[in-house]
């Protein structure tokens, strides 16, 4: 494992193993203590599951088609033909729960370590986003997983699994507690690390799939009404910038000069694409005069599309972009949508155009829930496509999962609406077991 400090917000490396983690020691100095929380989330940023889903859940569901080798693991994201074997779906596994280890590990240091309280409750605080975060979207692919909240090794590997939608529930119960624990003012100001509005917009996403709607409205207001820390822009151009007032949360990159893996995997410039491009069924579900047809999707050879969100392709001598984890226009969509389903259509449909007006769009007059929930989701799809899996797992939330994909992807089973659980994990501990169903 390999760990990193800030200095003047560039990242050094500091080597600490894993046994050392947990040993008094790292605990004993607020340098190292932070150490280990960066470390975190430099394994976060590079392996696993929120390095991985703008890429392979845009290729589950149906923001891209695939133009790569028929041998690649990819094409099995494609086809939507996963097995219990493949390397992802095991890899995603294993690096999720050795992040939620190392979160849990950071705050059982903490709860001895000698620090002053508000250092303390930063560093707790954050571990607990971490923790929320990544239980999170292990529920909303596997289904039923382990909530893992102790170091407990003997307890881990004899775990069995947890109900998602209470996977979720202690997922909120750690993001609230974070939300009390973490300023508004962030550690960086390249908003690396997580601060209060982070929590607050974490909370709101899992509110949403979990249907509380009053508790989604909450936390996402709470977010756009601290106009201090977040400010909407117009220009499309600047909301994947680095220093952009929309972002929430984005990482750090592995070196200074390092722009997204977005751009480097999504971008083409000859035809046809040697690995993805954006699906027609996307391409064509935009209105003729939305924006971010233009400006955020950029067409090869007048055939193929891809994603242009992120411009800067390859290294620089500093980066300009990094990959954005949560943004503004989300907590718009979230809030909108939870006021649609409790009834104010009205403000449901303000916060809706707030983000179609900078697409240059037709503002939408509330008429109905039903008509509404269906804009919402379309804009949705047109904000966010290969970000983050957002369009496959809207599908999911929303009970639309089997209608859209079965029309558009041969391959499409109801059972592949959860990825199986890994093999390996299966036999190595049985109580996880069974396996999701249309896998066994």
């Amino acid at each position: 494992m390999t760990v990193f400090i800030t200095a003047c917000e560039e990242l050094v490396e500091v080597p600490l193993t894993n046994s050392q983690l947990t040993s008094e020691a790292v605990f004993s100095e607020e340098t190292t203590a932070e150490a280990a929380l960066l470390g975190l989330y430099a394994d976060m940023r590079s392996t696993g599951i929120l390095s991985d889903l703008f890429y392979e859940m845009s290729l589950y569901g149906d923001d891209l088609d695939y133009y790569g080798s028929s041998a690649s693991s990819e094409q099995q994201f494609y086809d939507n033909s996963l097995i219990p074997t493949h390397p992802t779906v095991k890899g995603w596994w294993d690096s999720s729960y050795s992040q939620i280890y190392q979160a849990n590990a950071i705050l059982k240091g903490l709860e001895t370590a000698p620090f002053e309280t508000s250092f303390k409750n930063q560093l707790q605080g954050e571990s607990l986003v971490a923790r929320a975060v990544l239980h999170f979207y292990l529920s909303m692919l596997y289904g039923d997983v382990p909530y893992i909240n102790t170091t407990d090794y003997q307890e881990n590997t004899s775990i069995g699994k947890t109900e998602a939608t209470i996977v979720r529930s202690q997922a909120l119960t750690d993001l609230q507690r974070a939300i009390e624990l973490l300023p508004w003012e962030y550690k960086t100001t390249t908003r690396t690390r997580p601060n209060k509005g982070v929590a607050l917009a974490l909370c709101a996403r899992i509110a949403l799939v979990q249907k509380e709607w009053e508790l989604a409205l909450a936390c996402s207001s709470k977010v756009l009404d601290h106009t201090e820390s977040y400010t909407w822009q117009e220009d499309l151009n600047t909301i994947f910038l680095k220093e952009s007032p929309t972002t929430l949360w984005q990482w750090f990159p592995s070196g200074s000069n390092v722009n997204t893996t977005e751009a480097s995997i999504l971008s083409f410039e000859t035809a046809p694409p040697p690995r993805v491009a954006l699906s027609s069924e996307l391409i064509n579900s935009f209105d003729d005069g939305d924006l971010r047809l233009s400006q955020w999707i950029k067409t090869v050879a007048d055939a193929y599309y891809h994603p242009y969100k992120y411009k800067a392709v390859g290294n620089e001598p500093e980066a300009s972009e990094y990959s954005i984890v949560m943004r503004l226009a989300e907590l718009y969509l979230i809030r909108s949508e939870a006021q649609t389903q409790l009834g104010q259509l009205t403000s449901a449909a303000a916060d809706l155009n707030t983000v179609r007006k900078r697409a240059e769009l037709e503002e939408v007059t509330a008429t109905s829930s039903a008509e509404l929930l269906e804009f919402i989701i379309q804009e949705r799809r047109h904000e966010f496509f290969s970000e983050m899996g957002t369009r496959f797992f809207d599908l999911k939330r929303t009970g639309q999962v089997n209608a859209v994909l079965e029309t558009v992807k041969s391959g499409w089973d109801p059972n592949d609406a959860l990825l199986p659980l890994p093999e390996s994990e299966l036999l190595i501990n049985p109580n996880l077991g069974p396996q999701n169903p249309g896998y066994e």
